[in-house]
């Protein structure tokens, strides 16, 4: 599946999406979730599912069948098709055996059906959490710049500086990326997420460190501006033309 511009490479997170149109259900599924460390993104329709999955490299999804907008099916084979293998449970009160084969048929990990119980839920996709995206790359390279996402650093020839969480997120889109611009809200979806209150100039800020860290390394490479565009990484000399902050 692309984002924007460029080909999402899955790493694992401990952030998913939940696409339920039930408030009270979504809640609770929420609640038990959070309660376990796993961050949750929720969303009412298809749509906004698709929106969101395109925007920032989620751990896992859970889909409801019976959604607005049509069946939570539908998105998952969306995904299928786009090469995407994000990890999938679906979550419905479909109980019927060929419902059932038909979701695991189309792609899904896991199906649990309505109502069930929430450690259950918990424990399953933990089970999801921990299974290696087949897209997986540890350490992903622009121009010489590795992102080493498990030890929260960011290497350039001999040199290394330690990143912060959400400086690894901004670091990683950035890198897959290579040199294109990243639109500003996909930044700071990759590095708070889509439901998280943001400060205005969160990003602003989280740029001005990163920007610091890449001269402290001694990178050829600087984090630009582009106008109209986003971010990009650019070499040095191509940076002197762009509009830098």
């Amino acid at each position: 599946m692309e984002g924007y511009g460029y080909p999402f490479v899955r790493l694992p997170m401990n952030r998913i999406v939940l696409v339920e149109d039930h408030e009270r259900m979504a809640a609770l599924v929420k609640k038990a979730l959070s309660g376990a460390g796993i961050e949750v993104d929720v969303f009412g329709t298809l749509r906004q599912a698709a929106a969101a999955v395109k925007t920032m490299p989620y751990g896992a999804i859970i889909i409801d069948r019976n959604l607005p907008d049509g069946d939570g099916l539908h998105l998952l084979q969306a995904l299928r098709r786009d090469g995407d293998d994000l990890p999938c449970l679906f979550l419905t009160a479909r109980d019927a055996v060929n419902d059932r084969v038909e979701g695991l048929e189309s792609g899904a990990d896991d199906y649990l059906t309505k109502p069930f119980s929430m450690e259950e839920m918990v424990a399953r996709v933990r089970a999801l959490l921990r299974r290696p995206p087949q897209t997986q790359a540890l350490e992903p390279e622009y121009e010489g710049l590795r992102i080493l996402p498990d030890s929260a650093l960011m290497a350039y020839g001999g040199e290394s500086v330690s990143l912060a969480t959400t400086e690894v997120q901004l670091m990683l889109t950035l890198v897959r990326a290579a040199g294109k611009a990243v639109r500003r809200e996909s930044l700071q979806a990759a590095a708070w997420g889509l439901s998280d209150p943001v400060t205005p100039n969160a990003l602003d800020v989280a740029l001005h460190r990163l920007r610091r860290k890449l001269l402290a390394i001694g990178a050829d490479l600087r984090l630009i501006n582009v106008r109209g565009l986003g971010y990009a990484l650019a070499r040095q000399d191509d940076a002197q033309d762009s509009d830098v902050r």
